[in-house]
């Protein structure tokens, strides 16, 4: 909901400032929530340089998945000993030997 009324607003403002098209200059639509470059020249009427681009490889990835994943595991492994210990929850042992 919220979404679609960002994407009505952003339409609204872009049909205000006299743009016939909502394309980004790409000419892919707009989408809410999407970060996109506005300005393309200068007040002198320069055009300005492309954005610095920061690229993000799988071992830039792995550096922040796996400390997470490991902290996360570590917290639910000393969670699920402490409801033991209290006797919170303690699975029942079931003898289907009979």
């Amino acid at each position: 909901m919220a979404s679609a009324l960002l994407v009505h607003l952003a339409r609204l403002s872009a049909l205000g400032r006299g743009r016939s098209s909502l394309l980004t200059p790409a000419g892919e639509p707009l989408r809410a929530g999407a970060a996109r470059r506005t300005a393309v020249s200068s007040s002198t009427g320069a055009i300005l340089p492309k954005p610095k681009k920061t690229p993000f490889g799988l071992v830039r990835i792995a550096l922040v998945v796996v400390p997470f994943l490991y902290v996360g595991t570590l917290i639910s492994k000393n969670f699920a000993a402490l409801l033991e210990e209290h006797d919170i929850f303690v699975p029942e042992d079931d003898d289907d030997d009979d």
